[in-house]
């Protein structure tokens, strides 16, 4: 059990730490010190629930029809690559940053409704976590242990980075930096995304 717990954690952890749309936003969030705990529980209880659905076999019926597997590869390449270039257009205009006026602030409401979307409409999501994760586990018994240690993982990535992104908000003041930010989030997702289709 103790195995499959650490096992679970390791992958789960590994696969979450990729810079995806996700992840961009939360730490977004978390510099802007925004709904950061709301956030964090939504990407992370969320991130549990996929989990269990692969754990319990639904990985494995997605499996079993190939096309579900081509189809989520796809749209989770298409998802990235607009994604992505989205960041590289705040790149490429620049003009964030974190200032006493709170400029790029969002409401309570569209917050949640932005973390909901990112995480429930990127087919890249079910991928790492139904397909991925809930085939692995059946390597390993008990499967729900290797599923516990997935889902720990994701509430301690979520939660640091969430709240560790408070230490760098001295830096973020900068427009540069938020620039820099962007460029680094959109490459990265573009990489992600031919990775999928090209790995």
């Amino acid at each position: 059990m103790q195995q499959a717990l650490f096992a679970g954690f390791a992958l789960g952890f590994s696969l979450i730490m990729a810079i995806g749309a996700q992840n961009a936003f939360v730490l977004r969030q978390g510099l802007r010190g925004q709904f950061v705990l709301p956030l964090v529980l939504t990407c992370a209880v969320s991130d549990t629930l996929l989990i269990a659905a692969g754990v319990v076999g639904f990985g494995s019926v997605v499996e079993a029809w190939p096309g579900a597997v081509t189809l989520a590869k796809w749209g989770g390449a298409a998802f990235l690559t607009v994604y992505g270039g989205l960041a590289l257009r705040a790149a490429w205009r620049g003009g964030a940053a974190l200032g006493e006026g709170g400029q790029g602030a969002l409401s309570f409401g569209a917050a949640l409704a932005t973390c909901l979307m990112l995480t429930w409409a990127n087919p890249h999501v079910y991928l790492d976590t139904v397909v991925l994760l809930g085939g692995l586990s059946s390597q390993y018994d008990p499967a729900w242990a290797f599923g516990l240690g997935a889902a720990v993982a994701s509430f301690t990535f979520f939660f640091t980075l969430g709240f560790g992104a408070g230490l760098l908000r001295p830096m973020f003041t900068s427009a540069r930096a938020w620039q820099g930010l962007d460029l680094v989030v959109g490459l990265t997702m573009w990489a992600i995304a031919a990775k999928l289709l090209w790995g």
